[in-house]
């Protein structure tokens, strides 16, 4: 079980995304008002925030949203876990497509502090059913990837 810290959007990509407190998701599309919502298997970004936590201890000033993350969580190690498990948050159901991602410029946060987390720490995911999620909601792991 976790706990969501921020729900952050941004309406360009390549932005960093801002903390809204309370966000729409929409099955099969993503986050309303976020430009990454699409029909792509990369709809929500997720990020723990024990990872931020740690990324911060080195000295870094990052705000929720500064890696991209759509969902900063604590209580979950993300990239543990195998592409395909689901999350329900309220009424929202997420599935877990991608662990990581490459990087094909360095981002603002990279040359701040010479590392990005994102690419080994954050997964991605796609909404199987829409709801609100709201800074404070409990996230909850249904099943891991790869069970039956």
């Amino acid at each position: 079980m976790g706990r969501v810290a921020a729900v952050c959007i941004s309406e360009k990509k390549g932005t960093q995304k801002q903390d809204v407190g309370r966000a729409e998701f929409v099955a099969d599309w993503g986050i309303r008002g976020d430009a990454h919502a699409g029909k792509w298997h990369r709809q929500v970004s997720l990020l723990s925030l024990d990872r931020v936590e740690e990324f911060r201890a080195r000295g870094a000033q990052v705000e929720a949203g500064a890696f991209g993350e759509n969902l900063l969580v604590d209580g979950f190690d993300f990239k543990t876990l195998p592409v395909g498990s689901r999350f329900r948050c309220g009424q929202v159901e997420l599935e877990m497509t991608q662990v990581g991602k490459q990087c094909h410029a360095h981002c603002a946060i990279y040359h701040q502090v010479g590392d990005c987390i994102m690419p080994r720490e954050g997964v991605f995911a796609r909404v199987l059913h829409g709801g609100t999620i709201s800074v404070g909601d409990e996230l909850i792991l249904l099943k891991e990837g790869g069970e039956t």
